[in-house]
C-alpha cells in the first residue's frame, strides 16, 4: 500500500494542484513505446486535450485530471483509512517529509480538487484558465462549468463545459464530513 501512494502523491508523477492526472507526467519527458506490427506506438504525457485521433478523436486518457476517477480515489483512501486506521503513515505530498495518515491524504487531494472551482488569492479560478472574461466579468465569473475533465497542470476546464453528472462529484467532496466521536 505505502508503494502505491510513493507514486500517487507524488507531484513529479501524478499528484498534480488540482488532483491525479490521468498518466504520469514522467511521460512528458519520457514517453511509453511499444512496437507491434512494424509500427512504433507511443504513449505521452498530454496535460489537456489528444493529439491523437484514435478512438474517434477522443483520446484524451493521457494525463488530465477526471474527476470520477479521483472521487473514487478519495472514497477508496477514506475505506483503507478506516482498515488502517491512524497508525498507518504516508508521506504526502512524496518529498516533503509530512507523514499523514490516509485519510489526511484523502483531505488533501480534496483540498486539490476543490482548487479547481474555488476563487485563489487573486480571485481567479483554476477552471477559467486564462480567459480573462469568465475570471472578472461579474455576469460570467460566478457561473462556475462542471468540465469534462480538467487539464493536469493548470485545473482549467477542458472537454464538454457542462458535465454536471460526474464533475458534480466535487459537491460531495466539498460537503464537510463528520467524523466519528
Amino acid at each position: 500500500m505505502k508503494r502505491l501512494f510513493v507514486r500517487l502523491l507524488d507531484e513529479s508523477e501524478f499528484f498534480s494542484d488540482y488532483g491525479v492526472r490521468a498518466l504520469s507526467k514522467v511521460h512528458e519527458a519520457e514517453p511509453f513505446r511499444f512496437g507491434c506490427g512494424g509500427e512504433e506506438h507511443v504513449v505521452s504525457y498530454l496535460p489537456a486535450e489528444s493529439d491523437s485521433y484514435m478512438f474517434g478523436g477522443n483520446s484524451n486518457w493521457r494525463g488530465p485530471i477526471w474527476m470520477p476517477v479521483n472521487f473514487l480515489i478519495v472514497e477508496s483512501m477514506q475505506r483503507f483509512h478506516h482498515f488502517y486506521g491512524d497508525d498507518f503513515k504516508i508521506e504526502c505530498p512524496v518529498g516533503s517529509g509530512r507523514q499523514v495518515t490516509i485519510l489526511e491524504a484523502s483531505e488533501e487531494l480534496t483540498r486539490r480538487l476543490m482548487r479547481i472551482f474555488l476563487r485563489d488569492g487573486d480571485g481567479r479560478r483554476a477552471v477559467f484558465g486564462e480567459v480573462e472574461k469568465f475570471q472578472s466579468d461579474p455576469h460570467f465569473r460566478d457561473y462556475v462549468p462542471f468540465h469534462e475533465y480538467f487539464h493536469g497542470d493548470t485545473g482549467r476546464g477542458v472537454g464538454a463545459s457542462h458535465q454536471t453528472g460526474w464533475t458534480g462529484l466535487i459537491a460531495k467532496l466539498i460537503q464537510p464530513r463528520r467524523r466519528p466521536h
